[in-house]
């Protein structure tokens, strides 16, 4: 289960809340402009725009979870189980495997829409990266400086979707989730007032104005938690204000260890949470273990170089004593 993310007034962010009962070894990786990306159906990529993200490197190829590219382009895939489906070849079409669709896209795509032009054109093909990395059911949330959007290939075919709320979770599919806010037209950040009860009602409470709002694990009821904090949200002035408020948005949607079991021992936790600063190309992220938050600058490390740079996440908590 995740939680995906664009946001911003001053600064354009986007990042995401992993949540998964476990995981890969995963770290910040960059990937210069000379890396060669092999792709399965549509040959190799020996010049590219560099980009970075969490991941994993499997045989020098970055797999991403999220990532961004140096024009601001960001890419991020969430679980959708039941939902996705994922094609044999086809002639006509670019044909494109689920693991790879995130540097395929950010690797020539400025914008949004010129992702969307690219997209449309796209089979997501059922090819695992191998038998020890099967296939995983996901759509995908694409932002930039502007907008959104959310792409889904379910039997119907490939579906891409303006997202005017820059959020996604899971399930259901996005017009679904869309469609699920009009249950929530009152909610309101504001102290709210009695309509009704011929004045016997009044607030016992500050924040009554948000009762209501979903305050459940699931993927839809984040969504609606996630959309309410986000457009309520107020920050200040100063350059890493909305960095902030932008890791108080994953906050309100994290999940603790425990409150997701999956099975006997097994419980889901966010895993990490990360805020990308689309015009700087900066990666920040915190981890379940250390809330601290730690950056890795894109423009920092060589990006005319031919392998990928891999940061190992810094999960170990760090307190800063005051005396």
């Amino acid at each position: 289960m995740c939680t995906a993310i664009s946001y911003g007034k001053n600064k354009r962010l986007f990042g995401r809340n992993l949540d998964l009962e476990g995981s890969f070894g995963e770290g910040v990786i960059v990937a210069p402009r000379n890396l060669k990306l092999p792709f399965r159906c549509e040959g190799t990529s020996e010049t590219h725009y560099a980009m970075i993200g969490m991941g994993i490197v499997q045989d020098g190829m970055p797999l991403y979870f999220d990532a961004i590219n140096e024009y601001g382009l960001g890419m991020a895939g969430l679980n959708f189980p039941k939902n996705a489906v994922y094609f044999p070849k086809r002639e006509g079409k670019r044909n494109v495997a689920p693991f790879e669709i995130i540097p395929f896209v950010l690797a020539g795509c400025k914008t949004v829409e010129e992702a969307r032009a690219l997209l449309e054109g796209i089979n997501l093909v059922d090819i695992p990266f191998s038998e020890k990395l099967p296939l995983t059911p996901l759509h995908w949330q694409i932002s930039d400086m502007v907008g959104s959007i959310v792409v889904e290939q379910t039997s119907e075919g490939l579906r891409i979707y303006d997202n005017p709320t820059g959020t996604l979770t899971n399930n259901p599919p996005f017009p679904m989730q869309l469609n699920r806010l009009s249950d929530y037209m009152s909610l309101t950040p504001e102290e709210p007032k009695a309509r009704v009860f011929g004045g016997a009602a009044s607030n016992y409470s500050r924040g009554m104005g948000s009762i209501g709002l979903p305050g459940d694990f699931a993927s839809a009821g984040r969504f609606v938690r996630a959309c309410f904090v986000r457009e309520t949200l107020v920050t200040g002035s100063q350059p890493m204000d909305e960095i902030c408020g932008f890791f108080h948005i994953l906050e309100s949607v994290a999940v603790p260890r425990g409150c997701m079991c999956l099975r006997e021992g097994v419980y889901e936790e966010t895993v990490y949470s990360s805020c990308c600063d689309l015009e700087e190309g900066v990666y920040y992220y915190t981890t379940y273990t250390n809330p601290a938050i730690h950056a890795v600058k894109m423009r920092s490390t060589d990006l005319e170089g031919t392998m990928p740079v891999f940061y190992p996440l810094q999960k170990q908590l760090e307190i800063a004593f005051d005396n």
